[in-house]
Parts: structure tokens; sequence; C-alpha cells
């Protein structure tokens, strides 16, 4: 239903959504040049430093569906604010950790809070703009562009922050942010009436365990094997936990996750489409950092300059671009395109040479990377959220967040799996490290490919009268 006076202040309230998005991606990336550092400090081994990282990406994946149905039945504005004090307690658990096992903890506390955040602040941009849709197409813009934006910030903050202070003023940097997002909130955010409903505690524990032990088979996979029986066993059990999930919302009156929700059309395809967006593009951010750094011996502060024209790039599309291209040709074409141009410069990175440089082996193939996934993520995001009823914007919003962050986590251990057996793990050797870094980068267009086609049979082509064209949402398939 459409507002008559529309809130004059949601457009600062987009800008706290966007925050959000922002500090949600920043602290996957924040912490990559402190790892050496906190192993130094805290006495991890070598194998067990990547769970710094590996922590915080499990804890989001698994309970971001959780924090989608708390969304929904307690209120976005108020799961808002719990995530952002607990990202607060997270991060002072991190910055204060003295042993490995508490800053692992700290980091689990960091992945809550963000998975509470992360539905509800697409649950609250819908609530601001999605009676307005050539609005809500310039906010999602905004929105996306807020985690390309995070991701290279995080490369250039860590960096910066590990070389002229020490490593825990990373984590306490969220400590004034949060607390400026807690009071800000009530504030900006719209607030909705809590809805009749229980938890389903049950349904919860099936899908976190089952989310987090299959992601972590996967991850660990690269430094175990893939043939290891940890690696099957987490993998097993993985499934199995989903498989009980699935069997718990069949029988529920009032589950976690309704269901027949995925029937809803273009639904799953759009999530989908985010999944393996996901799994292409982050495994191409990840190597085309170490590349620069390892091969061609760019310092952190370096490699994240150079990454600065790719996120340019993508902010200028996502929000300036992209919303015109959607109106006129649809979110279908844009989402094949896009995956397809990802596709292109992935392989057109794999070209890297290591006596390369940046202007020539770097720059022309990230920027046709960057193109794509400006192109295809907007109406893949407009389109899983905004296919669902109002009512379940908290379950669409968890679900595609679930959807590209188990992509992104399962798409880089799989390519990490790649580059190692064809050289990543070599260091020192510049040949070897090439060799392997663009074997991922194939391995990696090799999934948006796939991801092009299965757009291509999921997704719908709206059926839109010539004044739905000229009027309607841009970001929705119908």
């Amino acid at each position: 239903m459409a507002e008559t006076t529309p809130d004059p202040r949601r457009w600062w309230a987009l800008g706290l959504i966007a925050l959000a998005q922002f500090m949600v991606i920043m602290d996957t990336s924040i912490i990559g040049v402190a790892l050496p550092a906190m192993q130094q400090d805290l006495g991890f081994s070598p194998g067990d430093l990547s769970w710094v990282f590996n922590a915080y990406v499990i804890a989001l994946a698994g309970l971001l569906l959780l924090g989608g149905r708390l969304s929904d039945l307690f209120g976005a504005r108020k799961m808002f604010t719990a995530g952002w004090v607990v990202t607060l307690g997270g991060s002072v658990v991190a910055a204060v950790a003295g042993t490995a096992w508490v800053e692992l903890l700290g980091r689990v506390l960091q992945g809550a809070g963000a998975a509470l955040i992360a539905p509800s602040a697409l649950t609250l941009l819908m609530m601001l703009f999605g009676a307005r849709p050539r609005e809500l197409t310039k906010a999602l813009a905004l929105y996306g562009a807020a985690a390309p934006a995070g991701g290279t910030a995080g490369v250039f903050l860590g960096g910066v922050i590990t070389e002229w202070l020490s490593w825990p003023w990373i984590f306490w940097l969220y400590v004034p942010i949060s607390l400026v997002a807690i009071a800000a909130t009530g504030k900006l955010m719209p607030s909705a009436p809590a809805r009749r409903g229980s938890v389903d505690l049950a349904g919860a524990v099936a899908a976190t365990a089952g989310l987090g032990l299959t992601v972590f088979g996967v991850v660990r996979a690269p430094e175990a094997g893939w043939a290891a029986a940890g690696t099957w066993g987490a993998l097993a059990g993985g499934i199995a936990l989903l498989g009980v999930f699935v069997l718990i919302q069949r029988k529920r009156e009032v589950p976690l996750v309704r269901l027949g929700i995925f029937r809803t059309p273009n639904l799953g395809g759009a999530n989908l489409a985010q999944f393996l967006l996901g799994a292409a593009w982050i495994p191409m951010w990840y190597f085309l950092n170490l590349y620069l750094q390892q091969v061609l011996g760019y310092g952190a502060f370096a490699s994240g300059a150079a990454l600065l024209p790719m996120t340019v790039l993508i902010v200028v599309l996502m929000v300036a671009v992209a919303p015109k291209l959607i109106g006129r040709f649809g979110p279908k074409k844009m989402v094949i395109g896009g995956l397809w141009a990802l596709a292109a410069g992935l392989v057109w990175l794999s070209f890297v040479s290591p006596t390369g440089n940046f202007l020539v082996d770097v720059l022309p193939a990230s920027l046709v990377a960057a193109l794509g996934q400006a192109l295809a993520f907007i109406p893949s995001l407009g389109t899983a959220i905004s296919s669902a009823k109002p009512e379940e914007g908290g379950l669409a919003s968890g679900i595609v967040n679930t959807s590209y962050q188990i992509g992104s986590a399962l798409g880089l251990a799989a390519m990490t799996a790649v580059g190692v057996s064809f050289g990543a793990g070599s260091i020192g050797d510049p040949v070897a490290l090439t060799g392997g870094y663009s074997a991922a980068f194939l391995g990696a267009a090799g999934i948006a490919i796939a991801g092009g086609f299965l757009a291509m049979a999921t997704l719908r082509t709206p059926k839109a009268q010539p004044s739905e064209v000229a009027g309607g949402d841009p970001a929705v398939v119908r």
C-alpha cells in the first residue's frame, strides 16, 4: 500500500542501512593483513589461523535464517538494534583476547551480530522504500554498492591500523560505530508491531548446525584433504542435519522457514543467482589480492589502492547505471548478462603472468569482472526480496543473505582447493603461484557461466503491460 507522505528521514535511514552492509562485509576483509601479528600474539597454529576468518563467516551464514525469522516476529528495528549490541560485545571480546579461543569466541559473536543485522537491514529498507518502486531500485543500488566498498575499505584500514597502531584496534574500531548505530536506529528506523508466533528452536538449531557443519567441512577440506574422514564426516553430518531441518519445517505449524516460500515465482531462481554470484565473485577478489601481494610484490595498502578502480566502477554502475538498465532490459537479462560478463573478466584474469604488471594484467580484466558484478547483483537481490509476501520480508532477506554468504564461503573453499592443487600454496615461487591463481580464476569463471545458464532456466520473463514497464517496479521479475 503506497504511502501518501514519504518519511523525510528515509534517506538518512538508508545511510545507516548501507553502513550496516558496509561493516558486515568489511569484517570479512579487515583482519586479513593482521593475521600474522595475531598469530604471533595469540599463539595460533598455521592451520588454525584461518579460523579467525572462518569463525565469523560460519556464524554469520548459520544464523541468518534465524535472524530473518526473529526480524519478522519481534520487529526489524528491534533486531537491527540487537545485532549492533551483539556486534559491540563481540568486538570488545576480540579486542581484549589474550588467547586464541577467546579471539575465536569474539569472532563468533561478531558473526552472530551480523546475522541479526543483515536480514533486518533489508527488511527496514523494504519498509522505507517498498511502496515507491523507483526509489526502491535506487535504495537497493546504494545498499549493494556498500558491499564492495566495505571489502576494499577493510584491506586499507586493516593495513593502516596493523602497521601504525596494533591489531586489537581493528576490533576497537567497531565500538564507536556500533554505539552510533544503536543511538541512531531508534530515531531513524520505522517500527513495526511484533507478530504472534513462536520461534522454531528445533528448526533453528538444525539449520544453524547443518549450515555451519557443511561450510566447516568445505572450508576445512583444502587443509585436511577432500578424502579425509573428518571432511566427509562434517559434510555428511551437515547434510543430514539439513535434511532433519526440512522434516521439522514440514511438520511444524509455525516453521522457521515456510517451505512454500520457495514456490514463489522467481524467488528460488534469484537466490540461486545470488549463491553463484558470491561463489564466483569472492574467490576472484581473494585471489586477485594474493596475486597483487605475493606475485607482483604489492604491500597491503598498495593492494587496496589497486582494487579501488574496480570498487569505484561497481559503485558508479550500481547507483547510476544499473537501475536505468533494469528498467529498460528487465532483471532477467541483467542477471544473465552480468554473470557472463563476470565470467569473461575471470577468464581474462586467468592469463595473468608471473612477470606481469597492473595496467596490463589486472586493471582491464578486473573492470570487466566488476561490470558483471554490478549488473547482476541488484536485479537478483531485488527479485529475491520483493517476490516474497510483505509479512515474510525478514525471512526472504535472511534467505538471500544466506544464499550469498554460503555461496561465498563454499566458492572460496572450492577454488582454494583448485588453486592449491595447481600451485597456489607454493609461497615464494611466482610461477607456481600464478599457475594456481589462474586455475582458481578459471574455476570461478565456470561457476559464473553456469550461473548465467541457470538464471536463464529459472527466472521468468515478466509479462508486463506497457504502463508497468514505464511506472512499475523495475527491481522485480514478476
